[in-house]
C-alpha cells in the first residue's frame, strides 16, 4: 500500500492469437513473452497484487509459473476479437471484490521490453499528481504533420492541413503516441469512463528503445536484438 493507496496491476493476455498463434507463451531470449512483464511488474514497489486476466489455462499456467495470481479465469464474452481493452480490467476489479483498489494498473504482454523504471514511473507521476488517468507515450517517430492519406486515384492530402510543407522537422510541435506498455487509472473513474483516452489522460513518456509492440515474429527478433544490446539477455 502506498500512502494508503491501494494499487491492482493487471496484465491482460486472451488466448486465440491469429498473427502469431501462441504469440503471449512463445519464447523471446528464454522467457515466454508474457514472461517478460510478470518480471518486472513482480519488482515494482507499489503494486499491491498482480494478476493475470486471461481466457487461456495455457497463458494462465504460464503466468502462474512465472509468479503471477490467477485468481479467476476471463469470461469468452470478454475474449472476442472486438473486446474494449478496458473491459477485462474492470472484470478483474470487479472479480477480486471485496477487495478494494484505488488504482488498477495494465500492462500488457505485448511489450516486453517495459522495465519496472517504466512501471513504477508511470503510477508515480499518477499518485504525486493525482491524475485520474496517466499512460505510456513515446515520441512518434514521423510527424502526423508529414502524413498524408491517398485516394484510389493516387491522390494525396495531408492529414492535418498546414500552409507549407517546407517546416523543418525540428520546428514541428512533438507528437507522441501510446505505446501499450502501462495504463494507470483510478478505478471508480475507468468505470465511469470506461477509456483510458480521455480529455483528462496524461502522458508518461518512455523511450522509444523500450516501447516496442510484438505484433508480428519480426518482432520478436527485433525485441530478441533489443534486450540483448540491452544487457539484459546473453
Amino acid at each position: 500500500m502506498y500512502k494508503g493507496k491501494r494499487i491492482l496491476g493487471t496484465i491482460s493476455a486472451r488466448g486465440g492469437s491469429k498473427g502469431v498463434p501462441g504469440k503471449n507463451i512463445r519464447d523471446l531470449g528464454g522467457l515466454p513473452l508474457i514472461g517478460w512483464t510478470i518480471r518486472e511488474a513482480r519488482c515494482s514497489v507499489y503494486l499491491d497484487r498482480l494478476v493475470v486476466s486471461s481466457d487461456d489455462e495455457g497463458i494462465l499456467a504460464v503466468a502462474r509459473s512465472h509468479g503471477a495470481e490467477t485468481p479467476f479465469a476471463r469470461p469468452p464474452e470478454l475474449a472476442r476479437d472486438d473486446t474494449p481493452g478496458v473491459d477485462p480490467v474492470l472484470h478483474a476489479v470487479e472479480a477480486l471484490a471485496p477487495e478494494q483498489y484505488d488504482y488498477v494498473v495494465l500492462m500488457q504482454p505485448t511489450s516486453p521490453l517495459r522495465t519496472v523504471a517504466d512501471i513504477d514511473g508511470c503510477i508515480q507521476h499518477c499518485l504525486d499528481h493525482d491524475w485520474a488517468c496517466c499512460i505510456s507515450v513515446t515520441e512518434a517517430e514521423k510527424s502526423p504533420y508529414f502524413m498524408f492519406q491517398m485516394d484510389d486515384n493516387a491522390r494525396m492530402t495531408p492529414v492535418i492541413r498546414q500552409e507549407s510543407f517546407h517546416t523543418r522537422r525540428q520546428d514541428l510541435p512533438r507528437s507522441f503516441a501510446p505505446n501499450g506498455a502501462v495504463y494507470v487509472a483510478k478505478c471508480d473513474w475507468l468505470a465511469r469512463t470506461r477509456s483510458y483516452l480521455t480529455p483528462e489522460t496524461r502522458g508518461y513518456v518512455m523511450p522509444r528503445e523500450r516501447s516496442w509492440d510484438v505484433d508480428e515474429l519480426l518482432d520478436f527478433e527485433i525485441c530478441e536484438l533489443l534486450l540483448k544490446r540491452a544487457g539484459r539477455i546473453a
